[in-house]
Parts: C-alpha cells; sequence; structure tokens
C-alpha cells in the first residue's frame, strides 16, 4: 500500500496513535497514552484510527490511512466528524502476513470531504504481484466519480440493521439525514438487509484472525497483552472446525443477501456508531439504550455486518447532538461498488453542507 502511494506522489510524514493492535474501537495504548476527541477531550476519538482522525479534525493532516476490520475507519470519522471509508476487499493492495485470504480487515483513506477521500483512495489503488486478490485501479477515477453529481434513484435506511440497540438521539439525526435524500429526488425507504447472525458470525471469525496473527504474542509476550487482545486470541485457539465452517456459511449467505438487497437500492444508509462520543476513561461501550453487551466488540456490529458482508461502507458527517457531539452516517453500497458509495456520499455531503464544519479550522498561507 505504501508503494503505492508513493509511486502516485504521496508523501508520508507522520504516524498518529492506534490502540493496541486496533482492538477495542477507543485509542489508548501504554505507550503513548489516550488520543481525546477534539470536539470535546473528555470524550473518545473512537478507534482504531483515532490519532488519525484527530489528525484531519484539527488540521494537523489533510489526508490520512487507516484499516478497518470492525469500524476502524468508520467509527473514528464519525466521532470526530470527518469521513472514512472502508473500500471492497482488494481495493486496495496489501502484502500478506500470516494468510492471504485474511480480508476481514482492509486499507482504506480518511479525509475532511468527499473529494478528498476520493483522491486518496485514487492514490491508494491499484493491483500489487504479492497481493494476489487485489484489483486493477477503476478506469474512472473515483475523483471523477465524486464530481459527476450522479444521483441515487432508491436509498434504503436503517436505523439498526435489526441486529443492535441504538441510542435514540443517534437515530433521530441519521435519520433526519438520510431522509434528505429526498431532495435529490430520490425515494427514501426503510429497509436493510436480514443479516441477524453477524454477531455470531463476526465473533468467530474476528477471534480466528486474531488466533493465527497473534498467537506467537500470547505465548511469548502475554504480560505485555491488553486483556481485550488476550481473550480474543484465546478465543480464536478454542474455536473448532465446526464453528469455523458455521461462520463461513454464514458469511456466504449474507454476502448473497446483500447482493440480492442491492438489485433494488441503490444504498443503504445506517448510523455509523450506535452511540455518541463516549468518556474517553470508558475502554469500549457495555451497554446502549438498556442492553448490555456480551463482549467488548458487540456494540460494533451495525459496522462489522457490513465488513461480513464484503460492501464497500463510508462514513459521512451528517449532524451533531445536543452537546455538539458529531454524528456520522453509513453510506454502504454492493460489493464493489466504491464509485457508487463515493457518488452518493458527495451528493448527501452538499445537501447537509457541514462540510467546513471542524473544531479547528487549519490556516491557508497566502
Amino acid at each position: 500500500m505504501v508503494e503505492n502511494l508513493e509511486a502516485n506522489g504521496a508523501l508520508v510524514y507522520a504516524k498518529s496513535n492506534t490502540p493496541e493492535f486496533g482492538a477495542g474501537a477507543n485509542t489508548f495504548n501504554e505507550v503513548f497514552g489516550a488520543t481525546l476527541n477534539p470536539w470535546n477531550t473528555t470524550k473518545s476519538a473512537a478507534g482504531s484510527s483515532g490519532g488519525a482522525a484527530v489528525a484531519l479534525a484539527t488540521g494537523m493532516a489533510w489526508l490520512a490511512q487507516g484499516s478497518d476490520m470492525g469500524g476502524s475507519l468508520r467509527s473514528p470519522a464519525s466521532f470526530c466528524g470527518i469521513v472514512g471509508m472502508r473500500p471492497s476487499i482488494g481495493r486496495v493492495a496489501h502484502t500478506p502476513k500470516a494468510g492471504i485470504d485474511r480480508n476481514l480487515g482492509v486499507q482504506g483513506p480518511m479525509a475532511r470531504n468527499v473529494e478528498d477521500l476520493a483522491l486518496l483512495l485514487d492514490a491508494m489503488s491499484g493491483d500489487y504481484a504479492d497481493d494476489p486478490l487485489s484489483l486493477p485501479a477503476p478506469a474512472t477515477s473515483f475523483l471523477t466519480s465524486a464530481r459527476a453529481g450522479k444521483k441515487p434513484k432508491r436509498i434504503a435506511y436503517s436505523p439498526d440493521l435489526g441486529i443492535t440497540p441504538v441510542d435514540p438521539e443517534v437515530k433521530a439525526i441519521t435519520r433526519k439525514a438520510a431522509e434528505r435524500f429526498a431532495e435529490a429526488g430520490a425515494i427514501v425507504e426503510e429497509a436493510h438487509p436480514d443479516w441477524r447472525e453477524a454477531h455470531e458470525c463476526f465473533h468467530v471469525l474476528r477471534a480466528f484472525d486474531f488466533a493465527i496473527s497473534k498467537a506467537n504474542l500470547l505465548r511469548t509476550r502475554r504480560d505485555l497483552l491488553k486483556p481485550e487482545v488476550i481473550w480474543n486470541i484465546e478465543e480464536g485457539l478454542k474455536l473448532t472446525v465446526d464453528r469455523l465452517a458455521r461462520a463461513e456459511e454464514q458469511r456466504v449467505g449474507m454476502t448473497a443477501r446483500a447482493v440480492e438487497f442491492f438489485k433494488t437500492y441503490d444504498l443503504l444508509l445506517t448510523p455509523t456508531t450506535i452511540v455518541p462520543p463516549f468518556p474517553i476513561e470508558h475502554r469500549y461501550v457495555a451497554e446502549c439504550a438498556g442492553k448490555r453487551f456480551e463482549s467488548y466488540i458487540e456494540w460494533l456490529g451495525i459496522v462489522y455486518a457490513i465488513t461480513l458482508a464484503c460492501c464497500p461502507s463510508l462514513s459521512l458527517p451528517c449532524g451533531f447532538t445536543a452537546s455538539g457531539l458529531p454524528v456520522g452516517v453509513q453510506v454502504v453500497g454492493a460489493p464493489r461498488a466504491d464509485a457508487q458509495v463515493i457518488a452518493g456520499a458527495k451528493v448527501l455531503e452538499d445537501i447537509l453542507d457541514l462540510r467546513a464544519t471542524t473544531p479547528i479550522d487549519p490556516k491557508v498561507k497566502r
């Protein structure tokens, strides 16, 4: 990925803070401490790309890169009021490690607006000999798609994908944003695919990924690992072939239903996160709307369901809570419909007109 970026003129100049192994969706670690939300420094910036999101929101960076398995690009984008995208599998080439077909996590772009994000995705895209799953760059650039003004005709909105509780204020803000697609002539309906198995499926496949990539760390550096990472590795080491086979079958079914769903709808919109930015001292979201979660990752179901279904997804700023905290709406498309997601997000971005709203506006030298 870095080679592709640099070949396309990118200049890598900084590394931002992340949580340990990207786990937990709250950016803190024992080395650099916690990354604070610039809208309210008592709140979390989410994660794992919390440092990148804060750098963008505060003007330290115009563009940033991150990875996303269970919302690591999308959740911090939502919490910090910027744009973050999980592209389709293979869109951004990577160097295979631990497994050729590890595709729960992908690399993607973050930016202060949709056009900047599209520009960066163009620079990140392209096939690569060492990555057999990588895709060639599209014939039409993502920046061109963003600027084309193509409007979606039919939009689905779901407040919860039928699988998770959602904070009422977040639900109201994202619903209002989705309904504004009507101003572009789109039909907006409440609908979502049947992804009821998302929690079980993701729990198993994520644990397996942790086991194959980090089991040696558990054996040799257990004393340095945070408890959530230890738990995830151990969950993976306990898996049976039967459980893995069931999870893979569930993911195939979820993806097939996604493909069928997007034959009717151009885009699916949901809240990006089920809560607004939470207190920084909380390691993760333990409960929402009266429901207590069984693990430290369950609160991320609304984003990892999209991961499992192999869909590209973008978080777009769509409003603020009564206390002034940013809220993101998740814009989802069919597998490999990255250009359609970007185009639709740009249409909504223009309607909402929140592009210049950041806690710190960087000064431009003239």
